[in-house]
């Protein structure tokens, strides 16, 4: 399946990459990005780009009137410590300019919204390791609050709209273009560090775990995701969701040694006093993606990590 796809925040990390990966599977693409994060040259050659915020009039009629089949939504505040900080804001972006573009998607008769949410913060601390998507869903932080909102405004309005709807779950992506600057980014900051022989400092004891998902297998699943036949709907809210992931479980201690060992160096690693509002594990299961939407990962950590190293490299240059 192609079409025409609007992807919001396309000039940023992870909307690039998509952006990228549905022009190659011959969609044509808009990129909605007002540049507070994103990079204009990282918009790929081949696609349209609006700079707009998402709260604005003119990305409710970018919708409204662009004529798309599928709106791509990738833009957020996405700082845990911002949302601790200032949950206004965090609201404002996450919910506020979500609910715009969606009103104007439903007015421009888009047929889906593709959503990226956040497995890493909507289950919050949970019981179960690997996580499926039934799990309930009790945030321990404004963002993941945030998160789990639109996902509620994403079925709610889709029902009253007319378009379907699905969220993608996603674990803690990484890989090129990774801002190292960004809370979020915690292995392009390691990476980057490394790099530079500088030293690492963990947040806590460090035994904290995540779920590191490549940038390129996270682009795959959104395309996967807009050419489904049809979404499920039920009667509960993780039906059309999906965990984009990989299942499998890294301390932020063990990430650090997988970078210097991945790019030959050591450096000093310190520890300090753990962050409010940070998940203690986060692992999610990825079955029903790989039974439903038919994606699983393919790109090992280690291959991940030296994609990373060489784009960083490329930008010292």
């Amino acid at each position: 399946m192609s079409g025409s796809v609007c992807v919001t925040g396309g000039a940023g990390f992870i909307g690039s990459h998509i952006a990228e990966a549905y022009l190659a599977a011959g969609w044509s693409v808009t990129c909605l990005d007002d540049l507070s994060r994103g990079k204009r040259e990282q918009v790929p050659a081949g696609a349209r780009f609006v700079e707009a915020d998402i709260r604005s009039r003119e990305a409710h009629e970018l919708l409204a009137d662009g004529g798309f089949d599928v709106l791509n939504h990738q833009a957020a505040q996405i700082d845990v410590r911002v949302s601790v900080e200032d949950p206004a804001t965090d609201a404002s972006i996450n919910l506020v300019g979500f609910a715009n573009l969606l009103a104007g998607a439903a007015k421009g008769r888009v047929s889906r919204v593709v959503f990226a949410s956040s497995g890493g913060v909507v289950y919050g601390d949970p019981a179960v390791i690997p996580t499926p998507e039934p799990t309930a869903t009790l945030p321990i932080s404004p963002y993941g609050v945030s998160k789990l909102a639109s996902e509620h405004y994403l079925r709610v309005l889709g029902t009253l709209g007319g378009f379907e709807g699905v969220a993608l779950r996603y674990a803690n992506v990484y890989g090129p273009r990774q801002d190292p600057k960004s809370e979020a980014g915690v292995v392009s900051i390691f990476v980057s560090r490394v790099l530079a022989g500088q030293g690492l400092t963990i947040f806590g004891d460090g035994e904290q775990t995540r779920d590191y998902v490549y940038v390129g297998d996270v682009a795959r699943a959104s395309v996967l995701a807009s050419g489904l036949a049809s979404v499920q709907r039920g009667d509960r809210l993780d039906v059309p969701a999906f965990n984009i992931a990989t299942g499998t479980e890294t301390t932020v201690n063990g990430l650090a040694r997988h970078v210097m060992d991945a790019l030959g160096r050591e450096v000093p690693v310190e520890h300090a006093a753990a962050r409010p509002g940070e998940l203690v594990r986060s692992c999610l299961d990825i079955s029903k993606a790989d039974r439903e939407l038919g994606w699983r990962p393919e790109v090992p950590f280690a291959e991940g990590l030296a994609a990373l190293a060489r784009w960083f490299e490329g930008m010292a240059r």
